[in-house]
């Protein structure tokens, strides 16, 4: 997938990989800088370490890059395309570079840390001189295993900011530099001191305390924290990686009657491919030669395969079940409904809901405040008369414990497994937007053809004259209309064939333009259409068969009528058929409080028909595409909140216009375009499957914002009242960031409804 786009009004939009970022605050700090460009639109997510930025024609890629190199952090222009191994390639060096150094450092403060953690708070271990082992072993863990922080706080005080770093690099430095000075210059440096460890401060005067523990215990928690938040984001977003690698890497084409093996980024729209059993298809195409079932299910889900055959689309990464398959290509690259599904993905992932926007401003003012909280419960407990032990000791732990790194977290990763986990499942999330409105959302309205319904016209039941044997009818009726193209014709033909088996050839065929077919089957004189074409044969319906047209015609079916040998024999009911799901899907949607609406151009009777047997009550028919939206409209001004399900083009401009949009990937493009949500299967229970992961991953979210704000306003005044020992601030704030992301990993089990 390009990275760079060309939009339509002379702007640009690229995807920038930002690096150096350590929370929230610092993706708020780049977005800011960057939106401050004349022509520059930007969003900066923590999570995927990503901007995206939409820039006018007189800014260049460099600029922005300059931009966000001059904010102290690093930016990478797109990289050029490459093949799929070299992307994996890529991907996986990148990971394993943030990760090794992160895993040097943490294994090394864990190492030393123990120690003098365990000989602070065991007065019965602590030998004569433990405290300069304390020293020795503390000093490695608050240089080496600390500078990412030091480095960052310092980057950042050059700029006249200050973040999470600037509270962990001040919190450790001050603990490590007052335990110097009370050991070199105060009287904790004495052969035989002890002291004990206390989750209380207790008064004293500061010279025969040192905060060893807190220095390398902190560092030792954070880098854990930090380390097991970065596995989580890989993990997070390996549904994307996997809906990646659904690809295959490797296709046969035909070039000159040969097979000739290439690389599937060398295919061009036009080429023709070969599909053996068990094979991937290498790109979305049409059979041309040869039928087989098509096991889609890990694309879509869906666990029955699809019978092809010559002229059926077939899509890529997708698995030839059965027979060999000669395939025309007519997507390739990002053309494909696989690069759209996961570009849709990353799209959403890189998105920001309103809460996260919260977030992001209230961690870029947090820290200058928790500073001077600080500087204030310093002020405080030194003007109280409690000893700059109590006083020192408190300031850092309020350092310490606001870090605000749950915060950053708390929407971007839910978003990212919420959204992963959905296209696993066929569900796609266009964006974040999308999740908020599932809340509020009480109606839903559902187009009828190719939503509730298949699309397309069946067979739905055969009414034979007395003595008359249905097959007969339709082995005679389906082999007259297999001669012809019509829609209701193949509908009868592929019915027929269904019932029957195998049909015969007619003997003489001709098409009635308007009425139906006529023809001979097997020494029969045959009439297959219209009651019209009946009459000019002189032939007129006896009361059976007239009351089965009526019956028919009510429902909303088109009745055709067959006739051999001089006289009528059956009406054949044709129809689009209700989907097999629509009726539990109906049921679920209304389980989830949503009060469903037929929407359809087709006439009253038809669309009544349909609403009555998939459980609907209020139906819109006869309504002319482009009136669709003004429906949607008048149900919003009623105020209701409107969610729309559609698959074709006349839908777009309705999904536009609803609340939230859900479009059915078996549709049209412009529908897929036009939705929030996209449903990969063509099944409309996965629209309430579609709803409930949204609401879900919505509440995941408000979950992890409530207990990240929750634990800064119960802990912050915790620490300033020195009731909390700075190492166990530094563990606290560490278990709420992995709590955070542990939390918004539990969306990976969500399950479709069975």
């Amino acid at each position: 997938m390009p990275s760079t786009t060309t939009g339509t009004s002379g702007t640009d939009r690229v995807e920038l990989a930002i690096g150096g970022m350590t929370c929230a605050s610092c993706a708020a700090r780049v977005e800011k800088k960057l939106n401050r460009m004349e022509g520059v639109a930007a969003t900066v997510n923590y999570a995927t370490e990503k901007a995206q930025v939409t820039y006018d024609a007189g800014v260049t890629v460099a600029d922005l890059v300059a931009t966000v190199e001059a904010t102290g952090y690093t930016a990478a222009p797109p990289a050029p395309a490459r093949s799929a191994d070299e992307r994996d390639e890529a991907a996986e060096k990148a990971a394993d570079d943030e990760l090794r150094p992160l895993r040097e450092r943490l294994i090394t403060a864990v190492v030393l840390a123990v120690p003098v953690v365990v000989l602070s708070m065991v007065p019965a271990l602590q030998f004569e001189y433990w405290q300069w082992l304390c020293l020795t072993l503390t000093a490695p863990v608050v240089t080496y295993a600390a500078w990412p922080f030091h480095r960052a706080a310092f980057t950042n005080a050059r700029h006249g900011a200050a973040t999470m770093d600037t509270l962990i690099s001040l919190g450790t430095s001050a603990a490590f530099l007052w335990s110097l000075w009370a050991l070199f210059l105060g009287h904790a440096g004495m052969p035989g001191m002890t002291h004990s460890f206390e989750l209380t401060i207790a008064r004293g005067d500061g010279a025969e305390n040192i905060y060893l523990e807190a220095a390398a215990g902190v560092t030792a928690f954070i880098l854990a924290g930090r380390y097991f938040e970065a596995r989580s984001k890989r993990r997070a977003g390996a549904a994307l990686r996997a809906l990646l690698e659904l690809g295959a890497k490797e296709v046969t084409v035909l070039r000159n009657g040969r097979e000739v093996l290439i690389r599937t980024e060398e295919l061009a729209v036009g080429d023709r491919f070969v599909v053996r059993p068990g094979e991937k298809i290498a790109t979305d195409g049409t059979v041309v030669e040869g039928g087989s079932a098509v096991d889609a299910s890990m694309l879509t889900g869906e666990s029955v395969p699809v019978e092809v055959g010559v002229g059926d689309a077939v899509t890529g990464a997708t698995i030839n079940a059965g027979g060999r398959l000669v395939v025309e290509a007519t997507r390739v690259g990002a053309d494909t409904q696989l690069a759209r599904m996961a570009r849709l993905v990353e799209d959403a992932q890189n998105g920001k809901a309103a809460a996260q926007r919260l977030a992001d401003r209230i961690s870029a003012v947090f820290v200058p405040v928790v500073i001077a909280l600080a500087l204030g419960t310093l002020a405080f407990w030194l003007l109280s008369g409690a000893g700059l032990t109590a006083a020192f000791t408190a300031a850092v732990a309020v350092l310490i414990i606001a870090c605000p790194c749950a915060l950053g977290l708390a929407t971007p990763t839910a978003l990212m497994v919420g959204t992963g986990r959905g296209a696993q499942l066929g569900i796609l999330i266009k964006g974040p937007e999308a999740l908020e409105t599932t809340r509020g959302v009480d109606t839903i309205v559902l187009d009828k053809t190719g939503t509730v319904t298949t699309g397309r016209m069946t067979l739905l039941a055969v009414t034979a004259a007395g003595g008359t044997a249905e097959d007969e009818v339709l082995r005679l009726a389906g082999a007259l209309e297999h001669a012809s193209e019509h829609p209701i014709a193949r509908a009868v033909a592929a019915g027929a064939a269904e019932r029957v088996g195998a049909l015969p050839v007619p003997e003489d065929f001709a098409n009635v333009p308007g009425l139906g077919v006529q023809g001979v089957v097997d020494g029969h004189a045959v009439l297959v259409g219209r009651e019209k074409l009946l009459a000019e044969w002189a032939m007129s319906l006896p009361e059976e068969l007239a009351a089965a047209r009526d019956a028919a015609e009510a429902a909303g079916r088109t009745a055709v009528l067959v006739a051999w040998n001089g006289a009528p024999r059956a009406v054949l009911e044709v129809a689009d058929a209700v989907k097999e799901t629509s009726p539990e899907a109906v049921r679920r949607l209304r389980a989830l409080g949503l009060t469903p609406i037929l929407l359809t151009g087709d006439n009253q009777a038809v669309a009544e028909a349909v609403a009555a047997e998939v459980g609907i009550d209020e139906v819109i028919a006869e309504v002319l595409p482009e009136d669709k939206v003004a429906v949607v409209k008048r149900l919003q001004a009623e105020g209701r909140s409107v969610a729309m399900v559609g698959d074709g083009v006349n839908d777009a401009a309705a999904l536009a216009q609803a609340d939230l949009g859900l479009a059915m990937g078996t549709g049209t493009d412009a529908a897929i375009e036009a939705g929030d949500l996209t449903l990969v299967r063509g099944d409309l229970r996965a629209a309430a499957d579609a709803i409930r992961l949204s609401r879900k991953t919505l509440g995941t979210i408000k979950t992890n914002l409530f207990w990240a704000f929750a634990y800064n306003v119960a802990a912050l005044p915790l620490a300033a009242a020195g009731l909390l020992n700075p190492m166990i601030a530094g563990a606290a704030m560490a278990f709420s960031s992995v709590f955070v992301v542990g939390n918004s990993l539990r969306l990976r089990s969500f399950r479709a409804a069975e």
